[in-house]
């Protein structure tokens, strides 16, 4: 089984609170012996636009292709105004051709794969993300099921605030063990048997 964590830091360097996050669930897929691997975005030359595969030099081909091949699907994002980051919402953008396909009648490419969301910031905002990427998976046939969104809202996650990566895990660790031990088992109960 596997599992894949789309990360959508804005940080190339330096400490990601998204990305220590993202670890720390990558943590409980590895107890249930579920293959983790998690892509960080910015890393990737990631072209706008709508289409699968647009030019050469475009990184969004290989990396839909292990989305395709993946069980679980994870969203890994900051707050940034009252929403996901923009790596994030590309993602959405470059999926748009895989909606078109179901609106032509076809099959969802991504249909019966399980989602999951992960948020961090510092002010409120979590709850209109988890709808904004709710409604996109249900129109592309991902399944969230409950329980299936970790966020994490700390004022030490704020712009400017410098907490250590042993901080972060040690307040991930404390306060969201339980959560993500839940989250994970939740996505393997939705995951299809073949």
């Amino acid at each position: 089984m596997k599992a894949i964590i789309l990360l959508g830091t804005l940080k190339k360097e330096g400490l990601s609170n998204t990305e220590v996050l993202s670890e720390f669930l990558a943590g409980y897929f590895k107890k249930q012996g579920i293959d983790c691997t998690i892509i960080k975005l910015i890393e990737h030359n990631i072209l706008s636009g709508t289409y699968s595969d647009m030019d050469e030099g475009d990184d969004w081909p290989s990396i839909l292709k292990q989305l395709l091949a993946a069980d679980i699907i994870v969203f890994a994002t900051p707050i940034w105004w009252n929403n996901q980051s923009s790596e994030i919402q590309r993602v959405i953008e470059r999926l748009d051709e895989l909606h078109d396909e179901i609106l032509e009648g076809k099959k969802s490419k991504l249909e019966g794969k399980v989602g999951g969301i992960v948020i961090t910031g510092d002010s409120d905002g979590a709850q209109h993300i988890i709808a904004n990427i709710s409604n996109f998976y249900n129109a592309v046939g991902i399944v969230l099921p409950p329980y299936a969104s970790l966020s994490v809202l700390w004022e030490k996650q704020a712009k400017g605030e410098k907490p250590t990566r042993e901080e972060l895990l040690k307040k991930y660790e404390k306060d969201y063990a339980s959560t993500a031990d839940k989250m994970v088992k939740q996505m393997l109960q939705y995951v299809p048997k073949n």
